[in-house]
């Protein structure tokens, strides 16, 4: 009977061992895919947070250029407006006469429009508000808008006359100069 009970208590340890490995093997598959699982969460995790941080910065990048471009373009409107009060006192200065301008009634009004054009000038320079060159240069359509085409012996499409002079603000323009540009004579 001890013969009996002993195998019976083998078959038994033999059974629990048996039912143990089985469920730390079940276990430890359960923990492996638990494990694969997290690791795959922390990757995507990874993987949002670094695309989170891309976004991040392109939205500073783009900020900050919106930022420079409003400083260095804020007075663009202004200077549009100015354009005309520029080139009414040019016009003015042009059409006064030499033997006025010599005259001594006439000679302070000339001297102090004179000073004011230089001053309107000196203005557009500290704000980055250059004259396009025109007269002499080649049509370019990005900075000239043809009026008229004059015959010349100048080359085809070289600038002849200007009737209204372009401005640019740094690199952009605000007005286009008006031209006649050269056509080959009849």
């Amino acid at each position: 009977m001890n013969e009996q009970k002993m195998e019976a208590d083998q078959n038994e340890k033999a059974e629990v061992e048996a039912s143990v490995t089985d469920g730390a093997s079940e276990a430890l598959d359960d923990l492996d895919a638990r494990f694969a699982e997290l690791e795959q969460e922390l990757e995507t995790a990874k993987q949002d947070v670094l695309y989170a941080h891309a976004e991040t910065q392109n939205v500073r990048r783009r900020m900050e250029k919106e930022l420079a471009d409003a400083r260095a373009y804020a007075a663009t409107a202004f200077a549009r407006d100015i354009l005309s009060v520029a080139d009414n006192l040019g016009r003015a200065l042009d059409s006064i006469p030499a033997e006025l301008r010599e005259d001594d009634k006439f000679k302070a009004l000339v001297v102090g429009l004179e000073a004011t054009g230089r001053e309107v000038e000196s203005v557009f320079a500290r704000h980055g508000i250059e004259k396009v060159k025109a007269l002499g240069a080649m049509l370019d359509p990005n900075l000239h808008q043809a009026m008229i085409e004059l015959p010349s012996d100048e080359a085809p499409g070289t600038i002849v006359q200007e009737m209204q002079a372009g401005y640019k603000i740094k690199d952009r323009l605000l007005r286009p100069a008006l031209v006649g540009v050269a056509k080959k004579p009849d």
